[in-house]
């Protein structure tokens, strides 16, 4: 641009400017002002609510048991994803006089609301353990309490089990939820299906038990929806197939490394695609004899 072109340039903004009232000059610069005072706001917002999750993400991975537990010959190995910062599933273990009672639940719905829940159901079934550790008797009465509280109430699949860590005797109550996989040292896979419905559909609903007993070299698998119904970037679901051929590859491993290694496979299986549920996952395995007996290690 030529010195002339410039200098012309100028005198035409300065007329311009010139031109736009005072009054109003002051009134573009004051909603600016607003605007970026607005945009702080949500900015500060934005990082307390994220702050916010991330201690309630805290709180519940408290709650839930730790990763790795030992109880006499059984290793108890155990991880949960979440689809969206704060999980709808959970995992607990508690210790009884006579066994260890283990429980996954997975609350219907994803987010928030359905994370927020699980610090109720977690403690429903912590104040009934209290009283009794026959699995059917304890899922009885957390989805009693649970259907009391229409028309709020979720709908949760649970998995609830004592295990008898002396005698290998797994007496379990399955609440709508997937079947657990227990697979034998003699490569026979069972599915553990005994219980009922989900959690709050009928306050009176029946439940049975089912009962099974652990020899050494079996393994549990216990696991929430969101790993069978993992898609892939065709559409197509994890399925209970891939998982039972991963677990039988997995079979000769520890509890630690069968969990990552089904864990891995999903994930390889979902590539690029995002969760579309929370995953759980609980692996429980009776070491292969009782030389091979695992430390003891148990919740603090």
């Amino acid at each position: 641009m030529s010195q002339s072109g410039f200098s012309a340039g100028l005198a035409v903004r300065q007329k311009l400017e010139i031109a736009v009232p005072p009054a109003r000059r002051r009134s573009a610069i004051t909603k600016r002002q607003e605007l970026e005072l607005k945009i702080t706001a949500l900015q500060k917002d934005y990082a307390e609510l994220h702050t916010a999750v991330f201690e309630a993400a805290q709180v519940h991975r408290r709650l839930c048991a730790p990763r790795l537990l030992r109880y006499d010959d059984f290793e108890i190995a155990s991880e949960i994803f979440a689809v969206r910062h704060l999980p709808g599933d959970f995992f607990t273990v508690e210790e009884t006089d006579d066994g260890v009672i283990l429980a996954l639940g997975d609350i219907c719905g994803k987010g928030l609301a359905a994370g927020m829940w699980t610090t109720h159901i977690v403690g429903l079934v912590r104040a009934h353990t209290a009283r009794t550790s026959v699995p059917e008797a304890i899922v009885t009465r957390v989805n009693r309490d649970l259907s009391l509280m229409s028309p709020l109430r979720p709908l949760a699949s649970l998995f609830l089990a004592k295990l008898d860590s002396a005698t290998g005797v797994l007496d379990y109550c399955s609440a709508g939820h997937p079947p657990a996989f227990l697979l034998r040292a003699n490569g026979k896979l069972e599915s553990l299906t005994e219980g009922g419905l989900l959690l709050g559909v009928l306050a009176d609903a029946a439940y049975n038990r089912g009962t099974v007993k652990f020899n050494f070299g079996d393994m549990l698998l216990v696991y929430s929806d969101g790993i069978i119904e993992s898609l892939d970037n065709a559409g197509e679901e994890f399925g209970y197939q891939r998982l039972e051929s991963q677990l039988r590859g997995a079979q000769t491993g520890s509890a630690d490394s069968v969990l990552f290694s089904v864990l891995g496979a999903v994930q390889d299986f979902a590539g690029t695609r995002g969760l579309v549920d929370d995953m759980s996952l609980v692996v429980v395995r009776r070491a292969s004899s009782q030389v091979a007996a695992f430390p003891v290690m148990r919740a603090a």
